[in-house]
């Protein structure tokens, strides 16, 4: 064995497992951001091959470097998360400190996918697992990993293994748009803790919206109910045809929004009573279950802004969200749209004598749009993304005060503003927080509980809240539709 260089000494035999697909020098040295991918013969079965993919990470800042492999959990070798440069940097970026990730999963072959469209169920053990992986990859795994990983003794390569709550899945829908590419519409069967003192699982049927350049990532997430004959016991995946149910939000930022409303209950409640019906502005529809959610179960009159017409195209037909006489779904810039319903406000206040009632219902349209009037909140749902930095929310024009006076300008006297927030750092959060102190008269917090999200709420007014008031209806509503946890969590910055 060569000192200098004792990879090359054990693996002199072994390294024609790379050398079948690439030149094994390849892999000698760390290149930021290279994907490389190839097949290999199977050695625990003649008939198939293996993919490996294999990423290095743009941030390379560790001496040594450290490298990791992955299993690609049997039957989802297609499913964007494994199959793409895109998914594996998700990967790659969810175990902080790999200078290089290694994927190894079985190669399907065109026989795999006889039923179309293709159906993953869960299966009972990994075959990779059960047939010596551990040890036959070794070899493959030092080959592949950069001489700076050998200077002073042969490394461990760490195996790690994907598992998530997907028990079965099928896409449904395959499209894409100008604005965020490709991407898909899925039913999944998931195991979901029910009890979250004893850890029991139970199995929910959702539907889900996924991008490829983020697929790591829901987008959108609904529950879906099979339509089955009474008298059916046995519902699977591919077997059934599913339809939405929005009657509860499911994902997971949705509900602590929703619960910023119990703020304002004492002041939502009087309009009620006085005839008038809240409304609502939604920066970012997605799949449409906040508009409909907020329509149906709270009785708000909702406008919906979002500039991508193909994901709408996708709410509408899979995920049920319609245009209603409280439902009104607008396509454009979400943020300029705002501006520009301020710009008018500002407008009309001036050139109005009298002072209009605040909720005399919409003004009037141009061109299909509103123009001119208040809302009791405004929710925002708009993201920022980049595979290499993760998603960021909202995107960092939100931070800017011509569009934080602009939010203000659009909300009735004491309305509120509601925002889904995903930092990327924490100066990113203290600026935005920074922001919003200077044009509004209170910030209050909700923590989503999922280690991401939380939610940002700021009032023009100042709140008196009690949560123990028997007699608000709306209030009461609120709790029946929404987890009261996260009512009970908000805090006030």
């Amino acid at each position: 064995m060569s000192n200098n260089n004792p990879k090359e000494g054990i693996f002199k035999n072994k390294i024609v497992l790379v050398a079948m697909a690439l030149d094994a020098t390849t892999f000698e040295s760390l290149s930021p951001s290279r994907f490389v991918s190839f097949t290999l013969p199977n050695p625990t079965c003649s008939h198939s091959l293996l993919r490996v993919a294999v990423l290095d990470s743009p941030l390379q800042s560790t001496h040594p470097p450290h490298v990791a492999a992955m299993l690609v959990p049997q039957g989802r070798e297609t499913d964007w998360i494994f199959s793409t440069k895109f998914g594996h940097l998700q990967l790659l970026f969810t175990s902080p400190g790999i200078s290089r990730l290694i994927l190894i999963g079985n190669q399907l072959n065109e026989s795999d996918f006889d039923s179309s469209p293709y159906i993953y169920h869960r299966p009972l053990k990994c075959s990779l697992h059960h047939q010596g992986f551990e040890v036959w990859s070794k070899p493959l795994l030092l080959a592949l990993s950069p001489k700076s990983l050998f200077k002073n003794c042969i490394p461990e390569i760490p195996i790690m293994s994907y598992e998530d709550n997907l028990v079965s899945s099928v896409v449904i829908h395959q499209c894409a748009s100008s604005h965020v590419g490709e991407m898909l519409v899925e039913d999944v069967e998931i195991e979901t803790q029910s009890d979250m003192h004893h850890g029991c699982l139970r199995m929910e049927f959702r539907r889900r919206l996924r991008f490829k350049r983020m697929p790591n990532l829901i987008q959108t997430e609904v529950l879906i109910a099979p339509e089955i004959d009474p008298g059916s016991n046995t519902v699977r995946i591919g077997e059934a045809k599913f339809v939405p149910d929005l009657r509860v939000l499911v994902h997971p930022y949705l509900a602590p929004m929703v619960a910023s409303l119990s703020l304002i209950s004492e002041y939502i409640e009087q309009q009620i009573q006085n005839g008038f019906r809240p409304k609502a502005l939604c920066l970012g529809v997605g799949g449409g279950a906040l508009l409909t959610f907020l329509a149906i179960q709270l009785g708000f009159e909702v406008i919906g802004v979002d500039s991508d017409r193909e994901v709408l195209k996708v709410a509408k037909n899979y995920f049920g969200l319609e245009d209603s006489e409280f439902i009104h779904v607008i396509v454009g810039d979400a943020i300029k749209y705002m501006k520009k319903l301020a710009y008018h406000r500002t407008l009309h206040s001036k050139s109005s004598s009298v002072d209009h009632c605040e909720h005399d219902g919409f003004d009037h349209l141009v061109n299909g749009e509103v123009t001119a009037h208040k809302f009791d909140v405004v929710m925002v749902d708009l993201d920022s993304t980049d595979v290499r930095n993760g998603i960021s929310s909202p995107p960092l024009e939100f931070v800017r005060k011509r569009v934080v006076l602009a939010a203000k300008l659009v909300l009735s006297e004491f309305g509120i503003l509601a925002i889904n927030i995903i930092s990327p750092s924490q100066s990113f959060y203290d600026k935005l927080v920074n922001h919003f102190q200077k044009v509004f008269h209170e910030l209050y917090k909700i923590d989503v509980g999922n280690g991401e999200n939380c939610i940002l709420i700021a009032s023009i007014s100042p709140q008196v809240f009690s949560d123990r008031d028997c007699s608000n209806s709306f209030l009461l509503r609120l709790k029946s539709v929404i987890p009261e946890t996260y009512i009970n969590s908000i805090r006030k910055i």
